[in-house]
């Protein structure tokens, strides 16, 4: 996408192209096994989601080079079997295609080799670049590296067919500095959909980037000018501690991704961690930034029977007994909701859940536990 955004500053007319058809079938490239199919719904859905993500890198609307926005399904749905093996098919040497390296590593494999569909693949996306050449003038297609063998099989047809020149241009895949490939973390992958991956964790996927990744990120992911990411190397050389160059990143990649209201809530659910104001978080924000704390459930017949702070916080195991809870509170080190608690003799109310949901206890500066109010069992 950001190879897209720095076409469109630089003059160029970006297309961005949506495989509602390839998607159907399921590309081969750099995978063992083959993935499962999905619907046409499924498609549909995705290419509506991919533009309204798009649309926070490129300009749709701007009169001199408008971004546009391509699904293959458009074309390729209307195209007879018979028609595409005559003029498309009769161009590929399928001894030129079994030396390709996915093909080739997945044809030698034992457990799950490749099937007619994916092995078809890349005749698919070769046909979408001489399309887009003949009806929009594109004669670029960028794509990771792993797309180089499908890139020049367009290019190749471009030039059997309309006997134009095409060009293709390929970006390494980006990993981590131990090898690891990007994107990917212990609970899975990062989205750009805020419904699979919240603000709030989206920032901290990008506020804890390593040292030794933060620069190399900053240069792909951001339009920071090279001064303002030398700066920003140099402060992490001198004071990593500071992270000034993530939180750079996290500010500017979660502003571009979620806006600067989705950015202003991640600031504050991270400050939450640390001790900040719950006030104005939803109840889906407060399990989100506390889903990994330990946690227990009580019910509304508890709640109800009256259910004092002291037991609660030895009932959690936040406090060893009562009597040591008690000593926490009096010393000041218990927190309801981030509000420090004075009185010992406090009850838990049903108002203390917010969004009716959760309540966060906390003693000290990190340990917290995380109460979900389960209603009426």
């Amino acid at each position: 996408i950001m190879v897209l955004v720095h076409a469109q500053r630089a003059g160029h007319h970006p297309i961005a192209l949506v495989g509602g058809a390839t998607g159907l079938i399921g590309d081969p490239s750099g995978k063992k096994s083959e993935r499962p199919l999905l619907t046409r719904a499924d498609m549909e859905a995705n290419a509506l989601g991919i533009r309204r993500q798009l649309e926070h890198f490129l300009d749709f609307e701007t009169d001199r080079n408008p971004a546009r926005m391509r699904n293959n399904l458009d074309w390729l749905g209307q195209t007879h079997l018979l028609d595409f093996l005559r003029d498309i098919g009769k161009h590929f040497s399928v001894n030129a295609m079994l030396r390709k390296e996915s093909v080739r590593r997945r044809v030698e494999s034992e457990e799950s080799g490749i099937s007619f569909t994916e092995f078809s693949y890349q005749l698919l996306q070769a046909a979408d670049f001489l399309h887009l050449f003949e009806s929009d003038g594109c004669s670029v297609q960028m794509g990771g590296s792993d797309q180089w063998g499908n890139i020049t099989a367009g290019v190749e047809l471009v030039r059997r067919v309309a006997g134009g020149a095409a060009h293709g241009v390929v970006s390494p895949l980006v990993t981590t500095s131990t090898g690891t490939k990007f994107g990917k973390t212990e609970d899975g992958t990062v989205w750009l959909d805020p419904e699979r991956t919240s603000p709030y964790r989206f920032y901290q996927f990008w506020i804890n980037v390593p040292d030794d990744d933060v620069g190399r990120y900053l240069r792909f992911f951001t339009l920071l000018d090279r001064d303002e990411i030398e700066a920003l190397d140099a402060a992490t050389a001198a004071e990593p501690h500071r992270r000034a160059a993530q939180k750079a990143l996290a500010e500017d990649v979660t502003r571009r991704v979620h806006g600067a209201e989705g950015l202003e809530r991640a600031v504050q659910a991270t400050r939450a961690l640390f001790g900040g104001d719950l006030e104005g978080l939803s109840g889906d924000e407060i399990g989100d930034i506390f889903s990994d704390v330990p946690s227990s459930s009580i019910g509304s017949d508890e709640l109800d029977a009256g259910m004092g702070l002291l037991a609660l916080l030895a009932d959690t195991g936040l406090c060893s007994s009562r009597g040591d809870a008690r000593r926490q509170v009096d010393g000041g080190g218990i927190y309801l909701n981030s509000v420090r608690i004075e009185d010992s003799g406090r009850e838990i109310r049903r108002g203390d859940f917010i969004d009716g949901r959760f309540l966060v206890l906390r003693k000290g500066k990190k340990s917290y536990h995380l109460v979900e109010f389960a209603g009426d069992a």
